[in-house]
């Protein structure tokens, strides 16, 4: 049976309702999450590589996957590739007029994705959440959330293994009588701290909520705040990080999110 991927889901939910913003989104944030293997001309050189681009009258596409095994379908000899991830692709092309080709003839997620399409995701995925203090007085249960920011948190955590043990979304009263909500890590791994914000501020842009604000904080297991927010939020548990196994890429693919020069 053929693999229904993450990619192919969210595309089938795009398509199916092609008016709906959050849907669109949705599909860009598993673009940008998921490992993809672009199709090269010729071997990598060093740190460079050369992708294997097609002209259309509207743009010029660069080939990509979201399987090894969709890329020899749709080349049908061996060829040349790296892998990626999302983000980092979008990163490498955005300014440069070159679009994506994904799973063309192979999957149902098959799209041509337009250059200003790849410069808005390098651009929102650019964003840098602000660093700012605000004492909190109180911690309450979270507020009515919409069920997509919820489920967009819990996919984005998904992919956050090793880097915290959990998190708890809870409402917050500041010492200026300020509501908002907060999403609280416990123990999270030394230096994670900037991939957690940013991975929060990703699912809150990607949920398409308007004007949204989700703060983001920092708590040991062993702090007091840490029963109150146990007590009153919504717990998310961070998956274990897989053992690492010996794999072998073709450099400069071997980390998909250190691209290659683009030559």
């Amino acid at each position: 049976m053929t693999e229904t991927t993450a990619l192919d889901t969210a595309h089938a939910a795009m398509e199916a309702a092609p008016e709906n913003d959050t849907a669109r989104l949705r599909f860009y944030e598993r673009l940008a999450d998921s490992e993809l293997f672009l199709m090269l001309k010729e071997e990598p050189r060093d740190d460079e590589i050369s992708p294997d681009l097609f002209d259309l009258p509207e743009a010029t596409f660069a080939l990509v996957f979201d399987r090894e095994e969709r890329l020899s379908a749709f080349a049908e000899r061996p060829v040349p590739y790296v892998a990626l991830s999302g983000r980092a692709l979008a990163g490498m092309l955005a300014g440069q007029g070159i679009g994506l080709g994904l799973n063309l003839e192979v999957a149902p997620s098959a799209i041509l994705i337009p250059p200003p399409a790849v410069d808005w995701l390098a651009a929102t995925l650019a964003d840098a959440p602000a660093e700012v203090e605000e004492k909190i007085a109180e911690f309450t249960a979270p507020r009515a959330l919409p069920e997509d920011l919820l489920s967009a948190l819990d996919q984005k955590l998904a992919l956050a293994a090793g880097l915290a043990r959990s998190a708890y979304l809870v409402g917050t009263t500041s010492e200026s009588g300020a509501k908002g909500h907060l999403l609280a890590f416990i123990d999270a791994k030394e230096g994670a701290e900037a991939a957690l914000a940013k991975a929060t501020g990703e699912a809150l842009t990607f949920s398409g909520l308007e004007a949204g604000v989700l703060d983001v904080g920092f708590f040991a297991a062993h702090d007091a705040a840490a029963a109150a927010l146990a007590r009153h939020g919504l717990r998310f548990d961070l998956p274990e990080p897989e053992q690492p196994k010996r794999t072998e890429r073709i450099a400069p693919g071997s980390d998909p999110d250190k691209p290659p020069i683009l030559r």
